[in-house]
């Protein structure tokens, strides 16, 4: 039997102090985190909040920031607070999944290609079966040299590594439809 939790990373205050906050994907984001998150709630699967918190700077606890962006309005099963980018290492997310025999993650959150992807790659390492639903994640474009990547090039670079290696990209309903 899959027991199943949703891993909501990073879905924080603190990227919108970010020089390369952008506004353009947001409403499409809270729309699917939304819904995602709603349809966990009615299926009784868990919600996990991950907020990374760094010693200054809008992720430091001082801030202010570290707390769930305005759209959300959802009760966590429990919170969790990282310093690397995966949710992992040492959190106590592990343990406490273990504990709960649950076996099989639902990953959504900011950025995609950063903490999101490196969340799914570790929980498939630790033996998790993983979901990574691509339109509840968000990122900001890049630029590495010369080359330019747009939020969508980068949500499409991470959903190609991904998937059948260390995920099963789905949509939030395909996601919601296999529970």
């Amino acid at each position: 039997m899959s027991r199943t939790a949703l891993l909501n990373i990073d879905t924080q205050q603190s990227f919108q102090h970010r020089d390369y906050w952008q506004e353009k994907d947001t409403p499409a984001f809270q729309q699917a985190m939304l819904g995602l998150i709603e349809g966990c709630a009615s299926r009784s699967i868990p919600v996990v909040d991950i907020f990374h918190v760094d010693e200054d700077g809008p992720f430091s606890l001082q801030s202010g920031y570290v707390k769930p962006m305005a759209f959300l309005c959802h009760q966590p099963a429990v919170i969790f607070h990282k310093h690397v980018h995966n949710a992992f290492t040492d959190t106590g997310l592990d343990r406490w999944l273990r504990e709960r025999d649950i076996n099989r993650l639902i990953v959504c959150g900011i950025r995609t290609e950063q903490c999101c992807e490196t969340t799914a790659r570790v929980a498939c390492d630790l033996g998790y079966a993983v979901t990574f639903v691509g339109e509840a994640t968000l990122t900001f474009p890049m630029t590495h040299k010369v080359i330019a990547l747009s939020a969508d090039d980068l949500r499409h670079r991470t959903e190609t590594v991904l998937d059948g290696r260390f995920a099963d990209i789905k949509t939030v309903v395909e996601t919601l439809e296999s529970l």
